[in-house]
């Protein structure tokens, strides 16, 4: 992403692109954390597109969104905010810092608008996290009679925590961002924490949510606010995957699920430079296995249920196919490196044009 007008990116990528891609996404948010609420955000600013939609008893000013793992501490939120988004989710934190996964761990694929990464839940913890939320402005700085966008927070578990203790680490992560999220994901989906996907499974599933429900009501009945809970899936599950997930996701009250986080196949990628690096895999090659869950979801979960669609959205077209296939909403990470902040409000304005039609 460039700290420049959208309509500049194509000049500015190749630069961005001629660093190693973790010290460019570094160097990235550094520029955007120092310049947000500056008169320098102008460079990246947009007016946002307003196409208001109501899910899981939140208001979200428009239908896209940007995907967990690109602002890991929640250090830039006012800055995307600037961008014009409907809702931003950040995280994933997990209770204590930790480094992540050894370097270089993150890959190009430019050929096919991909990147492979094995970042590992690298974060600074959930303390720091917190204080970087709670000095955000973005609710403040929204426009007179125009709602904020939406903040979501996503939480996972320390690569040191045995998986047994996972749900610990859930619930110590559910206590600390509760009351200053518009949303919670659940993030059960990365392939970068060993033994993490094997939440996904039932019996772990089942146990992970019922211990989850259990606290959000507790933090409900203390705080009087009820804090939607969403599920992050991975798209490497089969049919009948999907429909035992759908029915506990049900069965546990949950709010929502999003679909779907990065891939471990390679197929669409087989042959090139990286392509057999271990990690998962993003953009436009997880599009289709992405979508194929989201129809699955739907089909399971039936109408109303809320799913965000992610995976692989590179234009207002591929936006577009998310909503076809069965998702409410979608949000963007692998795409806005490649295309730059003009994929926002193209996105936004893709799925005004279907609303309109509609």
């Amino acid at each position: 992403m460039p700290l420049l007008p959208s309509s500049l990116y194509g000049l500015a990528r190749p630069f961005l692109f001629g660093f190693d891609p973790e010290h460019a996404h570094e160097l990235t948010l550094d520029g955007l954390a120092r310049t947000q609420n500056t008169p320098l955000a102008c460079a990246y600013a947009a007016s946002r597109v307003e196409d208001p939609i109501t899910l899981a008893g939140l208001q979200f000013p428009n239908r896209v969104g940007l995907a967990a793992g690109l602002d890991k501490n929640a250090r830039c939120i006012d800055a995307f905010s600037a961008m014009g988004f409907g809702f931003v989710e950040v995280g994933t934190v997990t209770p204590k810092a930790q480094p992540g996964n050894p370097k270089p761990r993150m890959f190009r694929l430019p050929q096919r608008d991909a990147l492979i990464n094995r970042l590992g839940f690298n974060n600074e913890g959930l303390d720091a996290f917190l204080a970087n939320v709670q000095k955000a402005r973005f609710r403040r700085n929204a426009s007179a009679g125009k709602k904020p966008m939406l903040l979501g927070l996503n939480i996972g578990k320390n690569a040191s925590t045995p998986i047994e203790r996972a749900v610990d680490d859930y619930v110590a992560c559910l206590d600390g961002v509760y009351a200053h999220a518009d949303y919670v994901t659940i993030n059960i989906s990365s392939p970068n924490t060993a033994n993490l996907r094997t939440l996904q499974s039932d019996e772990a599933l089942d146990a992970l949510l019922g211990a989850i429900a259990e606290r959000r009501q507790v933090l409900a009945d203390r705080g009087g606010k009820r804090v939607p809970l969403f599920v992050k899936i991975a798209p490497d599950l089969d049919e009948s995957q999907v429909a035992v997930i759908a029915a506990t996701l049900q069965r546990h009250g949950m709010d929502g699920v999003i679909a779907t986080n990065t891939t471990l196949a390679r197929d669409a990628v087989a042959g090139l430079p990286h392509a057999d690096e271990a990690g998962g895999l993003s953009g436009a090659p997880v599009r289709e296995a992405s979508n194929r869950v989201i129809a699955q979801l739907r089909a399971a979960l039936g109408t109303g249920f809320p799913i965000i669609g992610v995976g692989g959205i590179l234009s207002g077209a591929d936006a577009k196919a998310k909503i076809a296939a069965g998702a409410d909403v979608v949000q963007i990470y692998t795409g806005l490196i490649y295309r730059g902040p003009a994929l926002v409000r193209e996105a936004a304005q893709a799925l005004l044009q279907v609303r309109s039609a509609a």
